[in-house]
């Protein structure tokens, strides 16, 4: 990539902070231009998230309160990939603790991707269960909120509501949705 026309030279990474959520760092970056200084980046830890839809057409949610965005809103479940865990495991423990629902089967990756990658590094990993089964009652106390099953005919009025929260949520239902016309 670095060949390429346009392209940005590193020069290494200096760190300033840095714990299990977040990095932050200063990079010796030149631009295009020849422009050289150092740049800050923030490096957020692999999310896995888990897409379970049933035979329905409704997709397992949980309508909750994020403080940073002061935002009610629904997400899709998920969380940090622990170190050695395959996404996709995560993806379904995770749905299993926050909903009491657990996945179907093996999950299908629908798509991978950066949300910011201008200034940040935040890796998010979708999957996709057909079905789950109730286990009952969440056991991640810290992800409280009210588990639905959420009509996937609602997806674009609560996009347009912005109560569909994170990118994750947003481009995970969109891309399902936007696969099946294909």
């Amino acid at each position: 990539m670095g060949d390429e026309h346009g392209a940005w030279q590193t020069f290494g990474e200096r760190p300033i902070f840095d714990n299990r959520w977040v990095r932050l760092g200063l990079v010796d970056v030149q631009a295009p231009n020849g422009e050289r200084w150092e740049y800050h980046v923030v490096h957020l830890a692999r999310i896995a998230i888990a897409l379970v839809v049933n035979d329905r057409d409704e997709a397992l949610m949980l309508w909750r309160y994020r403080f940073a965005t002061e935002q009610w809103g629904y997400e899709l479940l998920g969380g940090l990939v622990d170190e050695g865990e395959d996404s996709a495991a995560t993806a379904a423990r995770e749905a299993a603790e926050e909903s009491g629902w657990r996945p179907i089967g093996d999950g299908e990756h629908l798509v991978s991707f950066e949300p910011l990658p201008g200034q940040v590094t935040a890796p998010l990993d979708i999957y996709l269960w057909r079905g789950a089964e109730h286990i009952g009652d969440p056991t991640e106390t810290e992800e409280v909120g009210r588990v639905e099953w959420v009509p996937l005919s609602r997806v674009n009025e609560l996009a347009q509501r912005q109560e569909l929260l994170g990118s994750g949520t947003l481009v995970a239902l969109l891309y399902y949705l936007n696969s099946q016309r294909s």
